[in-house]
C-alpha cells in the first residue's frame, strides 16, 4: 500500500466492479463468443460480418444518438437493430430477434459467482462501512453475488453519464445522504476511477494492478489518496483509520 495522500474518516467506500472485485476479460470474451453463436446460428448475414463491420456500425449509430456512449446496454442494442435491419428484417420479427440476443449477451454478461474470498472482505467491511458500487458497466450485481453487500450500485445511461463525469459519484451521495468527501472510491482505472471521484470531491484508492493484470504506471490528473496493490490491504487501512 502507498498513502499519497493522508485519507480523511470516511463512512462509504464505494468500488468499481469491472475488473476491480472480479477479472472481467473472460466474462466479456464469453458473452460476445456466445452473441456471435447465436447471431450466426439464425442469421446467414451474421457469417459474413467481421469485428470492422460491428465497429462500423457502432459508430454510425453513436453518431446518430451519441448519448449511447454512456449506456453499454442500450448501445448494444441500437447497433444489433441497426444490423439486423440492414439484413432485412423489420417489425415484430425485428424486435423479437433482438430481444432474443439480447438475453443471450445478457445472460452469459453476467453468469459467474464473485470470488468466496472476495466476498468475504466485503462482508468484514461492511460491519464499518457502507458498501457500494460505482460502476460504467452493465453487470448484475444481485447474479454474481454482490446484491446483500452493496447498498446500492449505480449504472450510467437514463441521462448519468459514465465515470470520471461526476454523474454516479454525485447520486450515491444523495442516496446515501452523506458528503462526497466521506466516500472512499475503490476502483482500478486511473481515468474512470481516480480522476472520476477526485473530480467529484470523493476520496480515491487506486487498485494496481487491476484484477488478473499487471502493474501500470500512473496517467496524468489528480493523484489518488491510496494505491493498493491488493484489495485486501483495505482491511489493513480500515485499521489504520481507527
Amino acid at each position: 500500500m502507498k498513502i499519497y495522500i493522508r485519507p480523511e474518516p470516511y463512512c462509504v467506500l464505494s468500488f468499481d466492479l469491472d475488473d476491480t472485485l472480479y477479472d472481467n476479460r473472460p466474462v466479456i470474451r464469453a458473452a460476445r463468443e456466445a452473441l456471435s453463436n447465436h447471431l450466426r446460428s439464425r442469421f446467414t448475414a451474421a457469417h459474413e460480418w467481421q469485428d470492422e463491420d460491428w465497429l462500423a456500425c457502432k459508430r454510425l449509430v453513436l453518431r446518430s444518438q451519441p448519448e449511447l456512449v454512456h449506456d453499454t446496454t442500450a448501445c448494444r442494442e441500437a447497433v444489433l437493430t441497426r444490423a439486423l435491419i440492414s439484413w432485412g428484417y423489420g417489425g415484430e420479427q425485428l424486435k423479437k430477434e433482438v430481444e432474443q440476443a439480447m438475453a443471450c449477451f445478457l445472460h452469459h454478461r453476467s453468469d459467474f459467482r464473485v470470488s468466496d474470498e472476495v466476498l468475504a472482505l466485503l462482508a468484514k467491511l461492511d460491519e464499518k462501512y457502507l458498501l457500494a458500487g460505482i460502476t460504467n458497466g452493465n453487470v448484475d450485481a444481485d447474479r454474481i453475488g454482490l446484491t446483500p453487500l452493496l447498498r446500492k450500485v449505480v449504472h450510467p445511461g437514463k441521462g448519468l453519464r459514465m465515470k470520471p463525469y461526476s454523474d454516479m459519484f454525485k447520486l450515491l451521495t444523495q442516496e446515501l445522504a452523506v458528503s462526497p468527501a466521506e466516500i472512499l472510491h475503490v476502483g482500478d482505472c486511473w481515468q474512470s476511477d481516480v480522476q472520476g471521484a477526485r473530480r467529484a470531491g470523493c476520496q480515491a484508492a487506486w487498485l494496481n494492478p487491476a484484477a488478473g493484470a499487471l502493474p501500470l504506471t500512473s496517467g496524468t490528473g489528480c493523484l489518488p489518496h491510496i494505491e493498493l496493490s491488493e484489495l485486501r490491504e483495505l482491511r489493513q487501512l480500515s485499521e489504520l483509520m481507527t
